[in-house]
């Protein structure tokens, strides 16, 4: 694959305890130097119009005022410092080169994955929230949209926590389906099946609210039997995934209990859900904690474009996870029935 990648990432610091640190990019690196074909880019940073396209053009001299001035806790999970402008800006520029290079056809080896730091789900119009600035994915998609490279995006979000700012952002528009697989009741405590956007965007929010202890096995369950179907209706140019890694059996901060080799399943069946939309694909980073777990689980991905073939257990879907798919196949959303 091609990782966008800059080491201004690395300056954005925010504490000793914190679990977004530094090291999460670090040990990525060190997980991928002895892989074939990696190939790493430095793409531009954003500019402070684009991410005006998509948050609150104050918020974001909010935000850079207040990193000049040293940074601190925006709230009590946000943390800034000096250095977090300049990285939250390659952040999201890494984002959009995704999108620009994905649908330029880079595919197959090729396949875009973006390594930035702040994340970005989070983040909302005009504010700061669970560790993000700028909403990474939803610059890359209002980029490749204004920039008229592509008509629609869909953004496919895996994280454990619901991207509650991407979401927000796309609501109630046509031109972008947002969908989110995550853990019900975990930060920010939204991403109700319920919600599925609002006048041109409605039917075009997707939530895939799982309990606590769901396995991979749900989670393809949900990608064969309500995410492709309604990704395949919507007909995107551009499919995004904001690549968490924080569902992972092993992630400190998640209940789920998705595999390294059930992260590989999932790359499958997005790639093979991208193909049958005839969509572009690009990987967005958002979360994951246990430094292990998300470097194995990026490799994986990386090892699936470069012909690994994932190997596991499937197991059976649980009756809880079940009853979620079941309320779900009863909204209105073209293709989910």
């Amino acid at each position: 694959m091609k990782f966008g990648y800059r080491e201004v990432c690395l300056d954005h610091e925010t504490g000793p305890r914190h679990p977004e640190s530094p090291d999460r990019l670090r040990a990525i690196r060190r997980a991928l130097a002895d892989r074939y074909g990696v190939e790493y880019v430095a793409a531009d940073s954003a500019a402070p119009e684009r991410l005006g396209a998509v948050h609150d053009p104050d918020y974001v001299r909010e935000v850079e005022a207040f990193c000049a001035g040293g940074g601190g806790n925006w709230d009590a999970d946000t943390v800034a410092c000096e250095a977090t402008w300049a990285a939250a800006r390659a952040s999201a520029g890494l984002a959009e080169w995704v999108g620009r290079r994905a649908l330029a056809g880079d595919d197959g080896r090729d396949t875009p994955f973006s390594l930035g730091r702040p994340p970005g789900h989070h983040a909302v119009e005009d504010d700061a929230m669970g560790f993000c600035f700028f909403n990474n994915a939803a610059v890359a998609a209002q980029t490749v949209i204004d920039e008229e490279r592509a008509d629609r995006v869909a953004i496919f979000d895996w994280d454990v926590h619901h991207g509650n700012g991407t979401q927000d952002l796309f609501y109630d528009r046509g031109d972008v389906f947002y969908v989110s697989i995550h853990e019900r009741g975990l930060y920010p405590g939204t991403g109700d099946v319920g919600q599925t956007g609002t006048g041109e965007g409605a039917g075009t929010t997707l939530s895939v609210p799982f309990p606590p202890g769901t396995t991979h096995a749900a989670y393809l369950a949900a990608l064969e039997d309500v995410v492709g179907p309604a990704l395949g209706a919507f007909d995107p140019d551009l499919l995004l995934v904001s690549a968490g890694f924080d569902a992972h059996e092993h992630d400190p901060i998640s209940r789920m209990r998705v595999s390294t080799e059930g992260y590989g399943r999932l790359t499958e069946q997005v790639r093979a859900i991208a193909e049958d939309c005839n969509a572009a694909l690009g990987f967005v980073l958002e979360g994951g904690y246990g430094l292990d777990t998300l470097s194995e689980s990026v490799r994986m991905v990386n090892e699936v474009f470069d012909g690994y073939q994932p190997t596991y257990d499937e197991g059976e879907v649980s009756d809880a996870a079940e009853t979620v798919l079941e309320s779900i196949r009863g909204l209105e959303i073209e293709g989910v029935s």
